[in-house]
Parts: C-alpha cells; structure tokens; sequence
C-alpha cells in the first residue's frame, strides 16, 4: 500500500512560538565560530520536530544538507578537510569570513526546505552577519555560502528521500511481519518507512551495501531463548524487569536526530571545538544518521520479521514447541511501531552517530546524556517524564548498546534485533568516517590535530 505518512500527520500543529523556542536554546558556549553551528543545527532540528515530529526523513535531511554545505564553504576559504563535492565546481574564496559563510549556507538550505519559517530562520541569519565587521568579507561569505548551498540542494535533488512505495502484506506464518493497527494506533493497511528503504543515502554507495545475516530461524533453540526473554522483560508488568532497565527503555524513546544531536552540541561546547571541525562532525553525524535508517529499513523489509507483539500471541501457531502463547501479552509502553522489526532502527541510529562522535571526543571519553521527557506510548502520545532525566556512561560504545538494547526492555525487539542493529549502525558509522570529508595531510596543524578514524581514537586537541 502507499505510505500513507502525511495522513497522520495532520493531527500534528505547527509551532507557533517556533521563531523564539528554536532559536532560544541555552548558550552553546566554546568559540563564536563553533557556536554558530551548533545553533543552526539546534533551530533546524526543532522545526523538523515541530513539523512532523521526526516522522520523516525532511528534518534529519534537511540538517545534513545544510551541514554539508557549511563544511564545504568553509573548506573553500582554507582547505583542512576533503569536501563532500567536487572542489571544482567553486573557486577558493580566502576573504571570505567563515562565521558568515556557515550562517548563510545554513540559512540558504534551511530556507529552501522551510520556506513558510522565513522569520526565524532570517534573524538566525542575520544575528550572526550582524557579528562580523568587515563588509568585504562579509559579503564574500554570503556569496560563498550562497553557492555552496544551491550546489549541495542541486546534488540531492530527487534523492527518493520523501518516495512512496508498495508494501504487500505476506500471508500470516512464522516470523512473518503482521498488521496490529490497533496496537500502533496507525490506519488498517499501514505500514511505516517503506520507502526509505529505497532512498538515496549521502555517503554509501547503495542502501544495500550493509546486509545484515537473517535472524533466527523460527523453529530455533536460539529463537526460543531470545523469545522466552521478551516475553518476561519487555512485559507491561515484568518480575524480572529491573527499576533501571525500565527506566532506559523509557529514557531512550527520544529519536537519535534528538538526542544526539544534543549530545553533539554539548560535547562542542565542553571542548571548546574550533570551527572547521565543528562543521566537519555535525555533516558527518547527519549524514552517517540518515544513511543508518536508509539501511537499517532496506533490511528490515528485506527480511519482513515480525514483532515481539505478533511473535507471542501466535506462538501456539509457530512451529517452535520452546515458545509458549500469551493471548493478553503486552509491553512496557502498549504500543508496537508499524514496521518489521528485524534490525532494529533505534540501535542503528544509536550507533552510527556514537561511531561518529567517537572518532571526535574519543571512544574512551566518559559522557552524560539528559532526556527530559519522551512519548508516553506512539509518537502522538502525551509526553510523560524522565526521573532522573541524564544517564552516564564511560564509553560511546557503552551508551550506543544502551540505547539497542533499551528497545528490549520496551518490548519491542528481540535482544537479536538490537545487536543486530548495532552492528550495523557501527558500520555506517566506520565506513562513513573512512571515506568521508577526511583530513588533508598537507594542510598543516589544524588537521592533523583531528583523532585518527579507528575505534577508540583518543581525544583529538581542540
């Protein structure tokens, strides 16, 4: 069936405040250069949140290109790091004034995908032009920023990012992904990201390029195992289920463009990160999260595996005699989203942009991550507190399974899905850092002062 997205998202207001709320983020902090990143990146994600809640890709996207685009203009005024383009297309502009191109470039990205929030993004601009005194240089990064802007929006044009596509629903067997519309709180017939499984990522070559191996036969001891632990962890009431684990698997609801990017622009403002490497790592996190879910959902419908939801209440139909049925099963938050459940999204997404911030603070670097408030159940529902609202952990990659395996705890994964999930994630993560906006050796300290791209890079000098 179509993907019938938009449907659903007509019970979701625009902000009306958007133009002070966006832009009023506490202080970022570090030097005026970094900062006006991160505050492009804070105003654009809040209007994506806004619009659609996350629900589709324009946000997520939207903040890529934009990055992007920052990274590339100022990589044309001193060239430290490999652009995203081709360098061909625009001339060096050494005059140009950095912190005025990035707002421009921002601001000419921003504006074409929200034209109708031309206010907020408008003063967001011009507070920043404002900063710089010198009108030549000024002038020379409005152009800059200008051009590499339309040249990443031509880029991208017709990208498949917002692609409807046919779903067909498969006869009802074992491990086959079932319609629970009732449970989702989504239309009969529909079914969540089809189409980005074909949409065109940023920096894999293709969105099967990472094939995650098939999950568990059905009629296996190993599916048994990972079914009988759902069953009792991810339960709406659990015996097993401890205070903690109900608490990350609740903590962890905020989508990864959310909370990471958070965490981004904390960890900027705590390092004090100058600004060509501030715009480096908010393109590469961007980029490396929007390819993840374009991975992550091409083997999800790849491999069409159903839902802890669908697996228990039709276990005595199976074929497994390990597996037991539990007609009135239900878990942690009443609610299952609408789409296949093998890898899981949420553990991908986690852990490309952990890889990413890694290779940047270093993999070793203790960190603390606050969430406030998150879903109560569907992404429409009411929002509900988190206490305490931070957790902690000593590494990015303790956090990025964290966040994985919350989703077992929620009951709504198999620990499978999760770690499979992971890996994944890891590796659009590694490969996107390898290949990608990369340091050039011969442009002195400013680069080669950036942490090397193998996991468990230590923490580079800012």
């Amino acid at each position: 069936m179509k993907n019938a997205l938009w449907r659903m998202l007509t019970v979701v207001p625009l902000c009306a405040g958007c133009a002070s709320s966006a832009g009023a983020e506490q202080p970022v902090g570090g030097p005026p250069g970094g900062e006006v990143v991160a505050r492009w990146n804070a105003t654009v994600l809040a209007l994506a949140e806004t619009e659609d809640r996350f629900l589709t890709l324009k946000g997520l996207r939207t903040a890529a290109m934009g990055h992007l685009a920052m990274h590339d203009a100022l990589n044309h005024i001193e060239p430290r790091f490999e652009t995203y383009l081709p360098t061909g297309g625009l001339p060096r502009m050494p005059g140009a004034d950095p912190v005025a191109t990035v707002a421009q470039a921002g601001y000419a990205v921003a504006i074409d995908q929200y034209p109708d929030r031309e206010e907020t993004l408008r003063t967001l601009r011009d507070r920043w032009l404002a900063t710089v005194a010198d009108e030549a240089a000024r002038d020379a990064g409005v152009t800059l920023g200008n051009e590499t802007a339309a040249a990443v929006l031509a880029v991208r044009k017709r990208d498949g990012w917002n692609r409807e596509a046919e779903y067909s629903w498969h006869p009802m067997g074992p491990g086959v992904y079932a319609e629970f519309h009732e449970h989702s709180d989504t239309p009969e017939g529909f079914v969540f990201g089809a189409g980005w499984a074909s949409a065109r990522p940023f920096l894999l070559e293709t969105p099967e390029q990472f094939r995650s191996p098939p999950p568990p036969e059905i009629d296996s001891p190993e599916y048994a195992a990972a079914f009988a632990e759902v069953q009792e962890v991810g339960r709406h009431q659990s015996r097993t289920r401890t205070a903690d684990q109900a608490h990350l698997a609740m903590w962890w609801k905020d989508f990864a463009e959310s909370s990471h990017n958070r965490l981004a622009r904390a960890l900027v403002a705590d390092d004090g990160l100058e600004l060509w490497r501030t715009a480096r790592l908010f393109a590469l996190l961007e980029t490396a999260l929007y390819d993840s879910y374009v991975s992550v959902f091409y083997n999800k419908f790849l491999y069409n595996h159903w839902r802890p939801f669908t697996a228990i209440r039709w276990a005595d139909k199976d074929g497994n005699p390990d597996t037991g049925l539990d007609a009135d099963w239900d878990n942690l938050h009443r609610h299952t989203y609408a789409f296949p459940s093998y890898p899981s999204a949420h553990g991908t997404a986690c852990a490309a942009a952990m890889t990413v911030l890694a290779d940047t603070f270093g993999e070793e670097s203790p960190l603390t991550m606050e969430t406030r408030e998150v879903d109560s159940a569907g992404p429409l529902s009411e929002k509900v507190p988190m206490a305490p609202p931070t957790r902690s952990f000593d590494s990015f990659a303790e956090a990025a399974m964290e966040c994985a395996l919350s989703r077992l705890y929620l009951g709504i994964h198999f620990r499978y899905d999760s770690v499979a999930g992971n890996r994944l994630g890891r590796l659009v993560g590694l490969y996107a850092l390898a290949t990608s906006l990369r340091p050039i050796p011969e442009a002195g300290s400013a680069a080669t002062t950036v942490p090397s791209t193998r996991p468990g890079a230590s923490r580079g000098t800012p």
